[in-house]
């Protein structure tokens, strides 16, 4: 069976009565883990549930980690929900090692465990910088281990190197100014945010860095890292205290070799519409699975929050199944979005701007608050915001419209975008 057709596959309708008696298994207790537990007992599923976590602190949100917990404003950020009343049963502390689908049995690191429909949210893993292992003062930052270990580098105000210059080491660059670290950030592409943007769209943020008194050095390579420096290829040596590495992250998948379900290039679980894997009775969602867009007409791999919020509630009423009146759930494509808080600047982004064909700026991106429309044919098919909030608001209604816009208006910053629809 293809993709297509697991996709367009049509699942024999049942009543709730006929799954309440199924136990189901979720692997990751992060966002997506979570969510896809609470939409479980939301809509309705009375069967047994039982929620894996390889951490041994109690499930909680990524995102204040490298703002409120890093900077210390926060001691932690799990989530408020009482897994004993929902009758969630929490397994922490216990990595999944495998996957038996054949018995219907994970591999973990305390024993096996029998599931009769199983959720994979085990998310994603941070790139590690190649030689950086073992060197004394390298951080990552995707745990609340991680921000823990990250909170005396910014309380000593080290000298810090970022290595990247994505989402993840603006932000942290963010919090380190904020701390009083000098901050150096290292960026092998020719500006910033060079695998979440076009050039001339990110070109504008690198000013950003400056501002904050950061230094920024793009087109420049790390050749080495040893303990107080980092090398470049182009022989520079940066003092570093401390180095943080953020230069991306890969679905957390390598537990299922071998397993059966497929996988694509990018490692990440290839679901389908309904969120379901290659294998009857194990579905994906969150950072570790890829969906395919109707709307856009290609695969998506979305690793932000927002994602990790929907698409559990898609999983979930596909699991407990059809409602009383026969109708099955909806297939899952969101617009895709998420934001940053950078620099001072708050910066969001909805729906995917590969495929369009014009770009509009709404705004001079040298000032404190502008936009920029991508349109496929006419249609809106991503807005990023940069403290213009109602574009991000109106344009996001307008791309899951799918509604054609006028494009002298939608280039116009002073025309609300919802009074840019073509006439």
């Amino acid at each position: 069976m293809n993709e297509q057709q697991r996709a367009e596959r049509p699942e024999r309708p049942e009543r709730q009565s006929e799954r309440a008696g199924r136990r189901v298994v979720v692997v990751g207790a992060g966002m997506a883990g979570v969510q896809t537990a609470v939409a479980l007992r939301e809509q309705g599923f009375t069967g047994a549930l039982t929620l894996i976590g390889a951490e041994p602190h109690q499930p909680y949100d990524r995102p204040p980690l490298s703002k409120a917990v890093l900077l210390g404003k926060a001691e932690e950020s799990a989530f408020d929900i009482d897994f004993e009343t929902l009758g969630i049963e929490l397994r922490l502390g216990r990595e999944v090692t495998g996957l038996r689908a054949a018995d219907h049995e994970l591999d973990t690191s305390k024993g096996p465990v029998p599931y009769d429909v199983l959720v994979i949210a085990t998310g994603a893993e941070p790139v590690v910088l190649p030689g950086s292992e073992g060197v004394p003062g390298v951080h990552l930052l995707r745990t609340l281990d991680d921000a823990a270990r990250l909170r005396p580098v910014l309380d000593a105000r080290h000298t810090v190197v970022v290595v990247g210059a994505g989402w993840i080491g603006a932000e942290f660059a963010t919090a380190a100014r904020s701390a009083g670290c000098e901050v150096t950030v290292v960026e092998a592409a020719e500006h910033p945010l060079a695998g979440a943007l076009p050039t001339e769209v990110a070109a504008p943020m690198a000013a950003w860095y400056a501002e904050s008194g950061a230094t920024l050095l793009t087109g420049a390579r790390v050749a080495g890292v040893e303990p107080g420096r980092v090398l470049l290829a182009d022989g520079r040596s940066l003092p570093a205290d401390a180095v943080v590495v953020g230069i991306g992250a890969r679905p957390a998948t390598g537990w299922l070799a071998g397993s059966g379900v497929a996988l694509g290039p990018d490692g990440s679980v290839t679901a389908d519409a309904a969120l379901r894997t290659s294998l009857p009775d194990v579905y994906a969602v969150g950072d570790c699975a890829s969906f395919p867009s109707a709307r856009y007409g290609a695969r998506l791999l979305v690793h932000h929050w927002d994602n990790a919020l929907q698409g559990p509630r898609t999983a979930a009423a596909h699991i407990v199944g059809a409602s009383p009146d026969g109708a099955e759930p909806p297939a899952y494509d969101p617009v895709p979005y998420f934001w940053s808080e950078q620099f001072g600047r708050f910066v969001q982004y909805a729906g995917h701007h590969e495929g369009a064909d014009t770009l509009l700026w709404r705004g001079d991106p040298a000032g404190p608050a502008w936009s920029v429309c991508w349109l496929r044919d006419g249609v809106l098919a991503a807005v990023l915001s940069v403290g213009r909030p109602r574009d991000l608001i109106q344009g996001r209604k307008l791309i899951e419209a799918g509604t054609p816009l006028d494009e002298g208006l939608a280039g116009d910053a002073s025309v609300p975008l919802k009074s840019a629809v073509r006439q």
